[in-house]
């Protein structure tokens, strides 16, 4: 088992910048591939990036590639979101899940454990 428990969220302007963290409790945080995704209203929830257990990382081209930066940092067992010049469709909760397997995982279904979320809000 691993609890997860994200922070990082607030209101920010078009163009600003947030970085969301994602702490992790339980088992060896090493040992897990980790996940960002978020869930508009009204939509469903899809993949923002992931890193895998060697720091390798997929990210989805569609949203926010060249903008979000994931990295991880095993000796705080934390995963981070950098999110960069954000756009109000980018508002959004956001959730950090963490999979044992080997590879980067983008449906929500193939995570094992997700934390609860937090609120990021783009204004114009």
């Amino acid at each position: 088992q691993v609890q997860l428990v994200e922070s990082g969220g607030g209101l920010v302007q078009a163009g600003g910048s947030l970085r969301l963290s994602c702490a992790a409790s339980g088992r060896t945080f090493s040992r897990y591939v980790m996940g960002w995704f978020r869930q508009a209203p009204g939509k469903e929830r899809e993949f923002v990036a992931g890193i895998n257990r060697n720091g390798g990382t997929t990210y989805n081209p569609d949203s926010v590639k060249g903008r979000f930066t994931i990295f991880r940092d095993n000796a705080k067992s934390t995963v981070y979101l950098q999110m960069n010049s954000l756009k109000p469709e980018d508002t959004a909760v956001y959730y950090c899940a963490a999979d044992d397997r080997w590879a980067v995982r983008t449906r929500p279904g193939e995570y094992d454990y997700w934390g609860q979320g937090t609120q990021v809000t783009v204004s114009s």
